[in-house]
């Protein structure tokens, strides 16, 4: 999930990325070149084996804005590309073989756990809905149990380490409900880890906030540093034991937004065996975009508004400012020169894909909902990746990471139970 006080982009919630995938629909894909054809077809013949392991998808949050759950009004067996980046048939098309999805829920919502367990309940649904697309993942070999079916794997992941409110013992009822990581916040500080897009709190992560990544790493969670400020990046390295991912980040040097990787992090990763994976979102990974909305920002400001407000007046202003000023727009290339200098920092052994679908208004040309993977992967073979390169970005690094989290988890758990440490005891 992409909102962001720091982005007018924010002004449309969830709910907003079905006008942004409505008007991506409408727009005619251009037709393909022979040479682009053939890449197509070598890219979607490579996602029939490999398919893509993507990150993070906000549906759940898109379907509560949207419809408050009435899986009815948005059933995703049947084509909703006037209203959501993500159903079905598009997955099927883009070569989607397992699929983390999003349990996020705002971080200044009152009941956060309440809402995170309806999210949870939302994605629990879908598969009791979807039995023969849909395989519930809990573990690695669950992953590979479902790519040998034919059928999604569909995991879960907590967006914000307020989700938990503060209580080891929540983080283990999220583990035992199926959630596979938690990232540690969102876009605001929890009060034990900094956000990227907040002012430094703890300077990183707090005694307790060290706990939550040791308690997570004998739970078998994920550690996910997408949100964090480069501060708790670091220091969550210097902690887990066992690798880390984000979910949905990019790379800092290719597009100077505070959500993405710095190379020194990067660096880190090999030694860690974590798996850093791209996101697509327009604002993070091209510099144009960061620099418009920071503009549009300053606009909404100068004209009494907060840039996140969303109400009639304020759109009004927003609208107006990108009929002045275009917004740019980002390509499948512009995805790709992420992963080339990420593979170059980090290694191919450390990369992956999560696309954000349903949790930003925009999305890159080519790439406008979950049915474009395979131009991203045609884009990569263009510029010489090879089948083994593509099969690790698409499906193995993501499935190998799970499950040394779960070797991890089985060998601490020889050595120490559950920890019952509290905020008040490690951080005063």
């Amino acid at each position: 999930m992409t909102t962001s006080s720091s982005s007018s982009s924010a002004s449309a919630s969830s709910s907003a990325s079905a006008s942004a995938s409505a008007s991506s629909s409408e727009r005619p894909a251009a037709p393909a070149a022979p040479a682009a054809r053939d890449s197509l077809d070598r890219a979607r013949e490579l996602l029939r084996e490999f398919p893509v392991v993507d990150g993070h998808n906000d549906l759940p949050w898109a379907l509560r804005e949207q419809v408050r759950y009435d899986l009815d009004a948005r059933d995703i067996a049947a084509d909703q590309a006037a209203h959501l980046h993500t159903d079905l048939p598009r997955l099927r098309a883009g070569g989607v073989g397992a699929q983390y999805w999003s349990v996020y829920v705002r971080s200044d919502l009152p009941d956060a756990v309440t809402a995170t367990l309806e999210q949870i309940d939302c994605v629990r649904q879908l598969l009791e809905r979807h039995p023969r697309d849909l395989r519930a993942a809990l573990t690695a070999a669950d992953m590979e149990a479902a790519r040998a079916e034919g059928r999604i794997a569909s995991l879960m992941g907590a967006e914000g380490g307020h989700s938990i409110d503060n209580s080891l013992g929540t983080l283990r009822a999220l583990y035992a409900l199926g959630v596979r990581y938690l990232t540690l916040t969102h876009n605001d500080n929890v009060a034990w880890a900094d956000s990227a897009t907040d002012a430094p709190g703890v300077g990183g992560l707090s005694a307790f906030g060290r706990e939550v990544v040791r308690e997570m790493n004998r739970e078998g969670m994920l550690v996910d540093l997408s949100h964090v400020a480069a501060t708790t990046m670091r220091d969550a390295l210097d902690t887990s034991t066992a690798p880390v991912i984000f979910s949905h980040s990019s790379a800092r040097a290719v597009c100077d937004h505070p959500r993405n990787i710095p190379d020194d992090v990067l660096e880190r990763l090999p030694a860690n065996g974590g798996v850093a994976m791209v996101t697509f979102v327009p604002k993070f990974v091209l510099q144009a975009a960061v620099d418009w909305t920071a503009a549009a920002d300053e606009n909404m400001r100068a004209h009494g508004f907060h840039p996140p407000d969303s109400g009639g007046d304020a759109m009004k202003v927003h609208r107006a400012f990108e009929e002045s000023t275009p917004r740019p727009v980002a390509t499948v290339a512009t995805v790709a020169d992420h992963l080339d200098h990420m593979r170059e920092v980090a290694g191919v052994d450390h990369l992956g894909i999560g696309g954000d679908y349903d949790g930003t208004p925009f999305t890159p040309d080519g790439l406008g909902d979950v049915s474009g993977y395979p131009n991203l992967i045609a884009e990569l073979l263009d510029r010489g990746w090879s089948r083994t390169d593509l099969s690790k970005l698409t499906w193995q690094n993501a499935v190998r990471v799970l499950g040394a989290a779960e070797d991890v988890a089985r060998d601490l758990q020889t050595t120490r139970g559950p920890s019952h440490a509290t905020l008040a005891s490690l951080d005063g």
